[in-house]
């Protein structure tokens, strides 16, 4: 595009200049004509050489200015043209057929889905019978906190073969289960059971579903028994090739009703509506699909089929390829029966050698949460593909990323049902622990997000899925917006353990892995640059909030954290210092093991960033004995309604509280002693003799800073924002709340300087003890309590709080029972 648009440039300059001559030809020819007024030949000589140098001047505009035009649109075009290096996932799809099917659909209760772009997934809905009311059938299938269920989750998920999930609604439980068994060329075969106990004579009425993607190359074909009831579902796609799904229940169900319907749907986000809308009252009292609503005119893409049995009954569904020509016995009845016992026995001998949670004293009841923690970590992996909505400060319009999958875990299956960048760091610390290789994957796919400016939208909201649980004004991601590069955390963690036994695969994945953690490296470290050498800024911080007491810094992670309460490009943010200290080691630690001649200017890096010195004179405060960021801040703040004008009616002037700035910001510390105060101590920058270690290991005790039984708050009591909303609706978020993440990394630093020698091992030693008894105890507590692991704890009582179930972060209790850090 761009020599094209420079040879446009040069002819219209070719043009200029031929105009030019032949005005110098015609110059000539009126001389020799007019020799007799030589006065008016040479003024009209000089008006020809001033014409030329008028052509040229023009020339040299119109490729100034198409010059400009050509780089504007390039421009443009950087925020969603893909980075132009190798992709790191080399095996996908088919090529890893012991992953290609899987729960990979986290938004809803239960699904199956193949790592096939677009291609036939399959879910179940249920509602009770009893409980219809009017206006309301209380039909599940979404994920929902609205269901308000007592308790649903995994209880087993081994990432690959096979997963048990139970579910609690209304007095029923519903367990569902999925076992897969490989054969054949096109992924395999796998079975779903799901079975549903409670009050005997309780009726429930479940409907499972194939449904095709928007844009799949597939085909679905329903298949009747004798008297027209659905028996089957028949389906060919490019990738599957042809398959079947059938089911029956056990020999011992009661099945009073069966219905079905064979529709088009516009896309997966409207199942349920279209599911709504197709049901029919029968005989005055049964609730069932009606299939005469069939769609003419347009290709079935979604078969849906109803059965209401009376508990307890057992549902068997079986997925078989037509490629797996060599099958003996499908996988219903007692074949499955056995095959799920075998893998369960499998999973508790696994966990058990790699958490080690009995040896260390746990008894059944610690372990069974556990299993649940990690399985809902592993069970909430989901596969995804689309393109962002991405915009850059040279475009009007927001425009799509291309299109890509992603592999990747969710930090909430009813509340964020889909990938986010700084979660997904903490998520693989657990991961990677369980299947070194799905962890690897999923950074692959992360990695390879990168734009060609070195930028990974931070929330990955792809499909329509995806977005159809997503409020508009966050589906747009913007260019100058970064997220903590957590991811290295996980790569730091697999270098560590495989440096001693480097095998070529891991050599060659890092190989392709290389060239884009140094071109997102470079993005940060220049894009986020502060104005002093070794200071760095977060971006994306609105200056102009009104309603907002202290403008958010959502690219942190930790959104409503205080900050300098004016955002100016004075500012210098300790905790992103940190993480480009550690991403620094990285770089040169991988670049050491792959001999890299360019590794050391990464050392030399991290040893500048980590020179406590330098780091002290530049976030430490004296007066608060603490790091802390620096900007341009005053306390003074506070949220307030205005008073009308005089002669002004209140109903003409807004109700809405806005930021009232009491007195005049001074450029110094941000007074806001709190998790971000620890990252030199979170990511092990501080030399076991600094006795700003001791300084930190002693505030961790005291309940006035951050000290709870419950864990450490995310900021101390005694800050003046502590607990105070951003905005009369917004309730506190990191401003009290106790968050396991962050936990986490102090535990895990707390066992770190526990066994490194110095003056405050001992007293690291007691912290951590301390520390990690209050965590698990209590994410344990709420668990039995509530049925659930929370997003967030309260730094009062330890109840669970936000969204649940939240088995992202929250999980990492998990490494923390088993001190696997």
């Amino acid at each position: 595009m761009l020599r094209g648009s420079v040879f446009v440039a040069t002819s219209v300059y070719s043009m200029a200049r031929q105009r030019h001559r032949n005005a110098e030809k015609e110059g000539t020819l009126e001389e020799h004509k007019m020799s007799k007024r030589r006065l008016k030949s040479d003024s009209s000589d000089k008006e020809g050489g001033g014409g030329g140098k008028m052509y040229l001047m023009a020339g040299l505009v119109s490729l100034v200015a198409v010059g400009y035009f050509v780089y504007q649109g390039y421009l443009e075009t950087r925020v969603n043209t893909a980075l132009d290096y190798p992709k790191v996932v080399k095996e996908s799809g088919l090529d890893v057929p012991d992953r290609f099917w899987g729960s990979y659909r986290p938004g809803v209760y239960f699904g199956m889905k193949s790592r096939s772009a677009k291609d036939v997934v399959t879910g179940l809905m249920w509602f009770l019978p009893k409980h219809v009311s009017q206006g309301s059938l209380g039909l599940r299938h979404w994920c929902e906190q609205g269901d308000n269920l007592k308790q649903w989750g995994w209880n087993k998920h081994d990432g690959r073969e096979f997963g048990i999930q139970n579910i609690v609604d209304r007095g029923v439980n519903i367990e569902t289960s999925f076992v897969k068994v490989m054969g054949g060329s096109a992924g395999g075969d796998w079975s779903n059971r799901v079975v549903v106990e409670g009050v005997k004579g309780t009726e429930v009425s479940l409907l499972y579903y194939a449904a095709l993607e928007e844009g799949a190359d597939a085909s679905l074909e329903p298949r009747y028994e004798e008297g027209g009831q659905l028996g089957s579902i028949e389906g060919r796609s490019a990738t599957l090739g042809s398959w079947r799904l059938w089911w029956q229940p056990s020999d011992s169900s009661t099945v009073t009703d069966r219905f079905h319907i064979v529709t088009h749907t516009m896309g997966l986000h409207t199942i349920t509506d279209t599911v709504m809308r197709s049901f029919r009252l029968f005989d005055g009292r049964t609730i069932g699909l009606e299939s005469s609503l069939e769609k003419k005119g347009k290709p079935a893409n979604l078969v849906v089929f109803q059965i209401t049995g009376v508990v307890p009954f057992t549902l068997d569904l079986a997925f078989e390829s037509g490629s797996h020509v060599e099958r003996e016995n499908s996988l219903v009845g007692d074949k499955y029966s056995k095959l799920l016992k075998k893998k369960e026995e499998a999973f508790d001998l696994r966990f058990e050698e790699t958490f080690h949670l009995t040896g260390k004293g746990f008894n059944n009841s610690a372990v069974k949460f556990a299993q649940s923690a990690m399985s809902n970590m592993v069970g909430g992996i989901g596969y995804f593909y689309g393109s962002s909505v991405v915009k850059s400060r040279h475009n009007s319009l927001a425009v799509p990323y291309w299109d890509a999958p992603l592999y990747t875990g969710v930090p909430s299956r009813s509340f964020f049902p889909r990938g986010f960048l700084w979660d997904e760091g903490f998520h693989n610390l657990l991961i990677s622990r369980w299947d070194r290789d799905i962890s690897a994957d999923i950074v692959a796919h992360w990695m390879d997000l990168l734009n060609s400016e070195g930028w990974i939208p931070r929330e990955q909201i792809l499909g329509k899925e995806a977005r159809a649980k997503v409020p508009d004004e966050f589906v747009v991601q913007h260019n100058r917006n970064a997220n903590p590069p957590t991811l290295l955390l996980t790569l730091h963690s697999i270098v560590g353990d495989i440096s001693g036994e480097m095998t070529d695969w891991w050599r060659d994945y890092l190989r392709r892995m290389w060239p884009r953690l140094a071109t997102w490296y470079t993005w940060f470290n220049t894009t986020q640059l502060g104005d002093t050498r070794g200071a760095y800024r977060w971006r994306g911080r609105n200056a102009s909030a009104l309603r907002e007491l202290n403008p958010k810094t959502l690219t942190s992670g930790l959104d409503d954290y205080p900050r300098a309460s004016h955002p100016t490009v004075d500012e210098r943010h300790v905790d992103l210092r940190c993480w480009m200290a550690l991403a620094s080691q990285l770089m040169g630690d991988i670049g050491r093991l792959l001999g890299r001649r360019d590794s050391k200017k990464y050392e030399d890096t991290a040893l500048f960033l980590s020179n406590n010195q330098h780091l002290d004179s530049m976030h430490w405060s004296v007066s608060h004995q603490a790091y802390m960021d620096w900007g341009f801040h005053t306390d003074d703040v506070t949220l307030a309604r205005h008073k009308p004008p005089p002669h002004v009616h209140p109903s003409q002037v807004s109700t809405e509280k806005t930021r009232q700035v009491n007195s005049d910001p001074q450029l110094g510390f941000v007074n806001a002693h709190g998790y971000i105060s620890l990252f030199p101590f979170l990511l092990q920058l501080l030399s076991p003799e600094s006795d700003k270690l001791g300084i930190i290991l002693t505030s961790l005790t005291n309940p006035d800073l951050l000290y709870t039984p419950y864990g450490l708050r995310s900021l101390s009591k005694n800050s003046p924002l502590y607990m105070k909303k951003n905005t009369e609706h917004d309730a506190p978020y990191w401003r009290g709340p106790i968050w396991i993440n962050i936990n986490f990394l102090a535990i895990r630093s707390l066992h770190h300087y526990s066994k490194v020698e110095g003056p405050h091992q001992s007293l690291a030693g007691e912290v951590y003890r301390m520390l990690r008894e209050g965590v698990v105890g209590n994410v344990m507590k709420e668990y039995y309590r509530t049925g659930y692991v929370w997003e967030q704890y309260n730094d009062i009582t330890g109840e669970g709080q936000g969204c649940k179930p939240f088995t992202g972060w929250s999980a990492l209790t998990v490494l923390i029972m088993g001190e696997t850090y």
